[in-house]
């Protein structure tokens, strides 16, 4: 154990870093606070402090003046819950601790999304079948259109602030007066992340492209998903009911683009700062606005479809407004040269993304399709079903996202024994998070399944759907923890070309199976 940078001032040592090694023999820094030399001039008292995003350690060491430490006494015990997780749990390394610790407060903000669209089907199910499939139907071409841009621009985002914010660090750690990112602006001290003012730049080009596309082109949209439009007198049986509450539900979520895009820009700063509290609380703050609007917009004001679209787009406004000024007080959000700021590194992996996003969005639209063609009743029973297997799924992406932004840190860093370790127990968290997953949808999903439509031809076949959902989930967990790792390392070409070449049989699924909703939702990625 050896201390890399100190310097005495009279009694005290100032000591800012040390290196030591944890039980897997990988050498690791750890920040020092203090050194009390003043009990035995040749025992200096080392106390040091494991810094991690949410929690500390403390332990004492024996020094000598020299700045060789020995004699490791008894660690300091660690009061906080935290502190006595991480003894029972992972008594050496922290990695498993710290992956939890970022994992959990990402599962509600992950799901913002989908929780919101759950609000919404269980709230509009009991408006009729028709409503419900209508809704289904608008959701599936909104996440059609937007998340083919902001999935790729969230990833790409904290990735790159994830490698920005390592590379500063090993900058300042080798230069002397401080950190050289921090600004001084209006009396706050802030970060200049060039690359984090190039992000919400593109975010907000993309969101008003996506609010233009959808709004101007719903009635395209729906005649592309099978729903034609009713033109009386000619009616006919190819006319469909879903036609007009989709297209208005279409047409008033095309407003809550712009913030979406924004939001998932800020959501992606903070993941690389491994920050994911903050967005926790926007997101929080933002459906439980969406879950008091929605009862009243939709029954009190009977604004049926259109008051559930509302509502969203309230709490989506809501949820980037907090975002952004939190993120205001941290960094500095316009940077005077945002276009030569990485722009083209966001480009091109941006774009070996969104070849990824349209394979697995396209998956979930044609399925969506094939359901609609079968009429409201099998369309509302995939509809829950799909919810719901896209709520359980991102709930695993907040694993990986934890992976990602650990193994994008040490990666940059070159501490390549501490991004192995990270990527063992990323994937051992994973799989057993799949496994707890299917359990919980096995045993749980009948008793809360009368929550989205109380039609008992609706749920039979929601229930038979779900079925795939559960069986997917462990395989599914271990998709998204790789995705993520290959994110971390900044390998977005072979995430898309994977991806691409999963998409080919999910496709042929489709093509032999026209006529059935069971092959439908067999074949989402």
């Amino acid at each position: 154990m050896k201390i890399l940078r100190g310097s005495f001032e009279g009694d005290m040592k100032n000591i800012t870093e040390m290196e030591t090694e944890n039980a897997y023999g990988l050498s690791l820094r750890r920040v020092v606070r203090w050194v009390d030399k003043n009990v035995d001039p040749q025992k200096t008292r080392v106390f040091f402090v494991t810094m991690s995003p949410t929690h500390t350690r403390s332990q004492e060491w024996g020094g000598d003046p020299d700045g060789n430490c020995y004699n490791e006494t008894t660690p300091i015990t660690d009061p906080t819950y935290w502190g006595q997780l991480e003894q029972r749990y992972n008594a050496g390394d922290g990695i498993g601790l710290e992956i939890l610790s970022i994992a959990l407060p990402a599962v509600l903000a992950l799901a913002a999304d989908p929780i919101a669209s759950l609000v919404d089907t269980a709230f509009v199910g009991h408006l009729g079948s028709v409503e419900l499939a209508a809704v289904g139907v608008s959701v599936s071409v909104f996440n059609l259109v937007s998340k083919l841009f902001n999935v790729p621009l969230l990833n790409v985002t904290t990735s790159f602030v994830a490698e920005q914010q390592a590379l500063d660090s090993n900058a300042n750690s080798d230069a002397d007066g401080g950190d050289k990112t921090v600004r001084l602006v209006d009396g706050e001290r802030r970060k200049f992340l060039p690359t984090v003012s190039t992000s919400l730049a593109l975010a907000a080009g993309i969101g008003m492209f996506e609010a233009i596309a959808l709004a101007l082109g719903s009635g395209a949209l729906m005649n592309i998903m099978g729903i034609p439009v009713m033109t009386p007198p000619l009616w006919s049986k190819q006319d469909s009911p879903m036609r007009t509450p989709a297209e208005q539900f279409l047409s008033l979520r095309a407003y809550g683009a712009p913030p979406i895009v924004i939001a998932l820009a800020a959501q992606g700063t903070f993941r690389g700062f491994m920050d994911t509290k903050t967005p926790l609380y926007a997101v929080g703050v933002g459906n439980l606005l969406n879950a008091i609007l929605d009862p009243i917009l939709i029954f009190i004001l009977g604004l049926g479809v259109s008051g559930a679209a509302i509502a969203t787009v309230i709490s989506e406004y809501l949820i980037a407004f907090i975002l952004l000024w939190k993120l205001n007080r941290k960094v500095i959000l316009i940077s005077p040269n945002i276009i030569n700021n990485g722009i083209i590194r966001y480009l091109k992996s941006g774009a070996l993304l969104i070849g990824r996003t349209v394979a697995v969005l396209l998956t979930m639209t044609l399925a969506t399709s094939m359901a609609a063609r079968e009429g409201p009743v099998p369309m509302a029973g995939h509809q829950i079903c799909l919810q719901v297997w896209l709520a359980v799924s991102l709930l695993n992406d907040a694993l990986a996202l934890a992976g990602q932004a650990l193994l994008a840190s040490e990666y940059t860093k070159k501490n390549y024994g501490q991004a192995r370790l990270i990527v063992c127990r990323v994937l051992q968290i994973g799989a057993i998070a799949g496994v707890t997953l299917a359990v919980i949808l096995f045993f749980g999903f009948g008793t809360f399944s009368f929550i989205f439509t109380s039609d008992p031809e609706v749920l039979a076949i929601a229930r038979s759907g779900v079925w795939f959902v559960t069986i997917s989930q462990p395989i599914n967990a271990i998709a998204f923890v790789i995705d993520g790792l290959y994110y971390g390392v900044s390998d977005f070409a072979y995430a898309a070309y994977s991806m691409v070449w999963i998409f080919i049989p999910s496709l042929t699924l489709h093509a032999l199976a026209l006529f059935g909703l069971t092959s439908g939702i067999t074949s989402l990625p």
